[in-house]
């Protein structure tokens, strides 16, 4: 049971009455105690870690979606309850939790943990932190910058580089525009606009949203064979809004779009942004990674020729959520953007106060996990879940494209490690139908993909980041995916996968 530690007693004020013990209170708090090893905690904790660790350690014995389950008690009760209460409430929440460890888990990007970043999301939150300010994480704070700037140099945005974390890769895209056009002096300007693939993330869009600006700011560019963004076209876009005087914001270009994982030509579109004297921020939420890889970087080549750059860990790395990152060749311009002072804090001995970095004020330590699982890994670590991660979707790639009759799949995909598919020749909603009733199918398998709508029609995505899936998981998703075509008229030739 989880024991509350006693707080201490407050001395009256002199000559002033006692105050009165409030109504229903019932002893000591549970904070744990800053005297000693608070035995309880120490309890609480071990009881707890064991839970998950049986929770983990079950994953394949349990399906990755669950079924409906009931949710215990939402709001608290007169009294506190005690930890053995308390765990066994949450143990409903976990039965009915989303299953990332099983090997069949394929649908998204949400691969399971790291340990270490397990251990420190812990950390993290008993050292309670505020990346607000120095002052509230000392050593945090130093922690940050030193790895945001590491991160950036890896990725080859330079020297100086270097960043903030965020809390997730929308709030990463929109302190990148909002910093491109204060620094192209467009804070005003209703006629500025964003260009970018007609693949990109709904998040720029919603980004442009929150900075005010109206839905024809944003000019989405269609996308070639490959599924990235034709240097052509987007040439020719800049050309034509040069001539109509309409100011640019920002190209987006994307390091790995959420449906086929296609990967935007860098080095052509950074080589336009300098020519025309345009931001370039690459969201490579899905992507960006694989620029630590000495062995993979070439599939995001470019990336370090952005002003800025989105990463987020968390999508392949197995870094706990949120982990996310903004990355700048000049990394002077977020307090120059988004400083308004501190006032009501100590002067920043070093760098500046983390709040004054970006949209987010107090914000928890979230680099110690990425800190943590990175140093876990090790660079060979990093390259070895990249590599299998890429291995996977070649192989789950022959194995559509071999064991069914040429033209029956349409195969869509990039250099990264998602790929969707359809049967081709269907109308919408018969891919509709076909997308449903396989998913079903597969979920029976206890395997689990998503059923994105692209491009007008229902396509099923694996993604291949999760470490535990093995050739047994993509025989069998195989042999469900050749099933559900037997009847479905063939049509084009499959688009095969890049590398």
């Amino acid at each position: 049971m989880i024991g509350p530690t006693t707080l201490p007693a407050l001395s009256p004020l002199p000559g002033a009455a006692s105050l009165p013990v409030p109504v229903g209170s019932c002893g000591p708090l549970p904070f744990a105690s800053p005297d000693q090893v608070d035995p309880q905690l120490e309890t609480f904790l071990r009881d707890a870690a064991d839970q998950l660790c049986r929770w983990l350690g079950s994953s394949s014995s349990r399906p990755p979606l669950p079924g409906l389950s009931l949710l215990p008690g939402l709001e608290p009760q007169k009294d506190g309850l005690d930890g053995e209460r308390l765990l066994s409430d949450l143990q409903q929440l976990m039965d009915g939790a989303y299953n990332p460890s099983h090997p069949g888990a394929l649908a998204h990007l949400d691969p399971p943990p790291l340990t270490a970043s397990l251990v420190g999301d812990l950390i993290c939150a008993g050292l309670n932190n505020n990346l607000l300010a120095e002052e509230l994480s000392p050593s945090l704070s130093r922690l940050e910058r030193g790895l945001c700037a590491w991160l950036a140099r890896r990725l080859g945005l330079g020297e100086k580089a270097s960043g903030v974390p965020a809390s997730g890769g929308s709030l990463s895209n929109l302190m990148a525009l909002v910093t491109a056009r204060r620094s192209r002096g467009l804070g005003t300007c209703q006629e500025a606009v964003v260009v970018g693939s007609a693949d990109l993330h709904v998040s720029i869009e919603k980004a442009l949203m929150v900075m005010g600006l109206p839905s024809e700011a944003l000019k989405r560019l269609p996308v070639d064979a490959t599924g990235g963004l034709d240097p052509l076209r987007l040439e020719e876009a800049l050309e034509q809004l040069q001539r109509e005087g309409r100011p640019v914001i920002a190209v987006v270009a994307t390091a790995g779009t959420t449906v086929r994982g296609a990967v935007d030509p860098l080095v052509e579109i950074a080589a336009l942004c300098r020519r025309h004297g345009i931001w370039l921020h690459v969201d490579g939420a899905i992507g960006g990674v694989l620029a630590l890889s000495e062995r993979h970087r070439h599939r995001v080549e470019g990336i370090g020729q952005a002003d800025s750059v989105t990463i987020n860990p968390q999508k392949l790395l197995g870094i706990t959520k949120t982990s996310s990152l903004l990355l700048l060749a000049d990394p002077t311009l977020l307090p120059a953007t988004f400083g308004t002072g501190l006032p009501y804090m100590e002067p920043s001995w070093a760098d500046g106060h983390g709040g004054e970095y970006g949209l987010q004020g107090s914000r928890s330590a979230e680099i110690l996990k990425l800190w943590l699982g990175l140093r876990q890994l090790g660079l060979s670590g990093v390259e070895r879940v990249i590599e299998s991660a890429i291995t996977r979707r070649r192989r789950l790639q022959r194995r559509l494209e071999h064991d069914l009759p040429a033209g029956e799949l349409l195969l869509l995909g990039g250099p990264l490690h998602l790929l969707a598919f359809r049967p081709a020749g269907l109308d919408p909603i018969a891919t509709e139908r076909w997308s449903t009733q396989c998913r079903a199918a597969l979920l029976a398998e206890q395997l689990m993909l998503s059923r994105p709508l692209y491009q007008g029609h229902h396509h099923l995505k694996a993604v291949l980041g999760n470490p535990h899936t093995g050739e047994a998981e993509l025989e069998r998703l195989g042999a469900v995916v050749r099933r559900s075509l037997q009847g479905v008229a063939p049509g084009a030739s499959p688009v095969v996968a890049n590398g």
